[in-house]
C-alpha cells in the first residue's frame, strides 16, 4: 500500500490555490477575494484569511492524495470529479450559503456558481501533474 507523498501534495495544495486565485483575478479583477472575505467575516484580518484560504488548499490537495487512487477513471478524471464533489458539498451548499450568498452563491450573482466550478478546476491542474498514486483499479481483483 502506498502512502501520501506529503511534499507533492502540499506542493499540489499551494500550486493550485494560486491557480484558483489567479483564475479569480481574471474573472472577477480582485487578488485575494476569498480571503479578504475570511479576515473579514471572523474579524481576524487578510493575514489570517490568506493563511486560512492556502491552507484549505494545501489540506484540500492531502485529502484528494489520499483518495485519488479510490476514484474511477484516469488521473484527470479523478482530479475533476474530486473537485466538483468538493465545490459542490462544501461551496455551493456549505461556505455560500454561510456567507449569505444562498445555495451555490445565486443570491450574490447567478454566474456564481460557473465562477466557482471554473476556480476549483483551476485548482485540480497541479492535483493531476503533481500527485503520485497507483492507478489500478479495485475491480478485477
Amino acid at each position: 500500500m502506498k502512502t501520501i507523498n506529503w511534499k507533492q501534495a502540499i506542493l499540489a495544495g499551494f500550486l493550485g490555490t494560486i491557480l484558483f486565485d489567479l483564475l479569480g483575478l481574471l474573472i472577477t479583477g480582485n487578488w485575494w477575494d476569498i480571503p479578504s472575505i475570511l479576515g473579514a467575516k471572523t474579524g481576524l484580518g487578510l493575514m489570517y484569511g490568506v493563511i486560512g484560504h492556502y491552507s484549505n488548499g494545501i489540506l484540500l490537495a492531502i485529502l484528494f492524495a489520499g483518495i485519488a487512487p479510490s476514484l474511477w477513471g484516469p488521473k484527470w478524471a479523478r482530479a475533476i470529479t474530486f473537485v466538483v464533489g468538493e465545490t459542490v458539498a462544501l461551496v455551493w451548499l456549505f461556505m455560500l450559503p454561510l456567507l449569505g450568498a444562498g445555495v451555490a452563491g445565486i443570491d450574490m450573482d447567478p454566474m456564481m456558481p460557473i465562477i466557482t466550478l471554473v476556480r476549483h478546476l483551476a485548482y485540480a491542474i497541479p492535483l493531476i501533474f503533481f500527485i503520485q498514486y497507483d492507478q489500478k483499479t479495485l475491480i478485477g481483483k
